[in-house]
């Protein structure tokens, strides 16, 4: 009896719903009515996947507003498959639009559409769920793959496999594993990076003294489950809000290499004209970039692009909107802008003969630096001067008259599309991604306005910038201080790493990406697959795309921010699902994709 075709899709959340959803929107035109078997391995529940997953404190809200989420494609998507659309999470959950939801709502809403894209599949097309790990894949380029998983003694056998596994755990690096032996030696709490909902938090005695290392999204749920959750509340609000304390939490001294909370989420909607981008990172420019030949390097070549791109965005809006605040006419300033070359002197005049107030001018590295060169006198004026720093940004990310910080923001959705065509010839490394969160994806308003009543009330006290974490063997303590506060070092018998583990193939804490990794699978200088920036196809250490094997997600060097976006905005991490789904399609319609069974694997009858 004869195989019939099918697909392993490792990785069930978000990303991988996503994909089915273009596979079903594609089977169609591509591949009719025929067999096929579609396998979802996930140890956690299709759809949400294990982030997003229904079953997590309430607590914990996602850092987009509900019309701003969707799993759906619109006309604004560049595709060569059909448009289907569908509601935003706003609109099917039947919420206010500008609310932050909680995660378990994404989560129910991820399982709908993961529901309705199974629904749509033909009756031809059967999908098994696997809530398990898978542990390694096996087989040749020509031939069928196996994929091993854990608790089952023979593999699946497929003919393609599709690798969309998200956020994965980590080993510890050399860093972590000593502290954690120091830890172990002196009987002390030390948590590393994680995912925040899935660290076990009550290692952390109330009212004890916490160091805590990251002051991203990882930090505000540290804060929500170790304030809120443990029965605290807040009374009043705006200026007025007043953290009231259970008398269960710890003391949370938090410090990061900026030593500052991620921006605000911008508290207004982006109307009238918007900046034509691409402008200076586009098409032409990453296509020039390619044709040259030889490394393309992040830094010395794309990053000044970026810069004048950002720079053009925000200085188009400030022009259209604010003329006033100008002391050129438009036409005069974009020539000049655009004659000058990217991130000098000139550049740098031409901004300040323009716009003559600082404070509308775009400093990324000031941005990136915000504390740079400043000393405090005590840890209690720092204390003083970090409140400052945060009202002042929550008071300009919802004030429409500085509207061309949301078009910068508009600038970097445009710019990661642009890095995506680059894909495997330059690794933007980490210190990108982080620049992008921190400007573009940081907390709700309402988290950091609690967080300004959390440090009022002493719960968290602030280190400041470049932070140094050292271990006091003699002591059997932990000790951080800050250049912020010459001389000022806080001691404590726990530290928090909080941040999320770096998807690095070097310490990935998959076994399938491990065994890849091990194997010689190609890899990016910052350690993930090089995948084609074309379908997704993973390349092999000799360059050749495998043709049986695909990879889309974080993981990979065609990396996106999110497996969803917003409504109209051309999503982009759609439209690669869209390409792989195709030519995946494409492959399984050949006819040497349907050979007789082969001994020793698993198929839907056994």
């Amino acid at each position: 009896m004869s195989r019939r075709p099918s697909i392993v899709i490792v990785g069930a959340g978000p990303r991988g719903t996503g994909l089915l959803e273009r596979l079903a929107a594609n089977l169609p035109e591509l591949y009719g009515d025929a067999p096929l078997d579609i396998h979802l391995v996930d140890p956690h529940p299709a759809g949400p996947g294990r982030i997003w997953r229904t079953e997590q404190s309430p607590l914990l809200w996602m850092n987009s507003r509900a019309g701003d989420v969707t799993m759906f494609t619109d006309e604004t998507v560049d595709l060569a498959g059909p448009v289907r659309p569908g509601p935003t999470l706003a609109a099917w959950a039947g919420i206010d639009g500008r609310a932050f939801p909680t995660r378990p709502q994404q989560g129910a809403y991820l399982r709908w559409v993961y529901e309705r894209a199974r629904d749509a599949l033909p009756p031809s097309v059967t999908v098994h769920e696997h809530r398990t790990t898978a542990l390694r894949i096996g087989g040749p380029r020509e031939g069928h793959q196996r994929v091993w998983l854990d608790g089952e003694a023979v593999p699946l056998l497929a003919d393609l496999v599709v690798l969309t596994v998200g956020h994965v755990d980590a080993r510890p690096d050399a860093e972590q594993r000593d502290l954690a032996e120091f830890a172990a030696r002196h009987r002390l709490v030390h948590l590393p990076p994680d995912f925040t909902a899935d660290t076990d938090l009550d290692a952390l005695p109330a009212g004890e003294p916490v160091l805590v290392r990251g002051f991203g999204l990882a930090f505000v749920d540290l804060m929500v489950l170790l304030t809120e959750g443990r029965g605290g509340r807040y009374e009043g609000e705006g200026d007025a809000l007043v953290y009231v304390p259970s008398g269960k939490e710890p003391v949370l001294h938090v410090g990061s290499r900026r030593g500052v909370p991620y921006h605000s989420k911008i508290g207004y909607e982006l109307d009238g004209e918007r900046p034509p981008l691409p402008r200076f990172f586009g098409p032409e420019q990453t296509g020039a970039l390619l044709a040259r030949g030889g490394p393309v390097d992040f830094r010395r070549d794309v990053w000044p692009l970026i810069d004048k791109e950002l720079g053009w965005a925000h200085y188009h809006r400030l022009f259209s909107t604010h003329p006033e605040r100008t002391a050129l006419a438009w036409e005069d300033f974009e020539r000049a802008y655009e004659a000058a070359p990217p991130r000098g002197a000139e550049l740098a005049a031409v901004v300040a003969a323009a716009v003559p107030d600082p404070a509308d001018r775009l400093d990324l590295d000031a941005l990136d630096h915000p504390l740079d060169g400043l000393r405090y006198e005590s840890a209690e004026a720092l204390q003083h001067g970090l409140r400052d720093y945060i009202t002042e940004d929550l008071a300009r990310r919802h004030d429409p008259a500085h509207s061309s910080d949301a078009a910068v923001f508009a600038g970097l959705l445009s710019v990661y599309g642009q890095l995506l065509r680059l894909g495997k010839h330059v690794d933007p490394g980490a210190w990108w991604h982080g620049f992008f969160s921190y400007l573009a994806s940081g907390p709700p308003g309402p988290r950091l306005r609690r967080l300004l009543a959390l440090s009022r009330a002493g719960v968290v006290r602030f280190l400041g910038p470049r932070i140094t974490v050292e271990t006091d063997e003699e002591r059997g303590l932990f000790r951080a201080a800050s250049a912020a506060v010459p001389g000022e070092w806080t001691e404590a018998r726990a530290l928090v790493e909080a941040r999320i583990p770096d998807p690095t193939l070097e310490h990935t804490g998959s076994p399938l990406l491990r065994g890849l990794y091990e194997e010689g699978i190609r890899a990016t200088a910052g350690g993930r697959l090089v995948v084609d920036p074309v379908d997704g196809r993973l390349l092999e250490h000799d360059g050749r795309p495998h043709p049986r094997r695909f990879a889309l997600g974080p993981h990979t060097s065609v990396r996106t921010d999110s497996a969803f976006t917003r409504p109209r905005t051309g999503g982009i991490v759609f439209r690669q699902n869209d390409i792989t789904a195709r030519a995946a399609l494409g492959f399984l319609r050949a006819p040497e994709c349907r050979p007789p069974a082969l001994p020793g694997a698993l198929t839907p009858a056994s």
